[in-house]
């Protein structure tokens, strides 16, 4: 599974607000929502987020096995 808890320890060390990223960087809101809820986005939104935030993929997202 992939989790987006990086995403939101990022913004929070970056000082980035998601008000900002939709309002300052023209990010779209759906996509946030989408990512609040564990559902996929695409490489270019990674690659989009990852030069917003400055950070590398390890920064927006992160693996983490399914429990059997």
């Amino acid at each position: 599974m992939i989790s987006y808890e990086p995403f939101y320890r990022t913004l929070r060390e970056k000082g980035v607000t998601e008000y900002q990223l939709i309002y300052k960087q023209g990010f779209s809101a759906n996509i946030l929502y989408r990512m609040k809820q564990g559902k996929t986005i695409t490489l270019k939104t990674l690659d989009t987020l990852c030069f917003i935030l400055d950070c590398d993929v390890t920064g927006i997202i992160q693996y983490v096995p399914d429990a059997e």
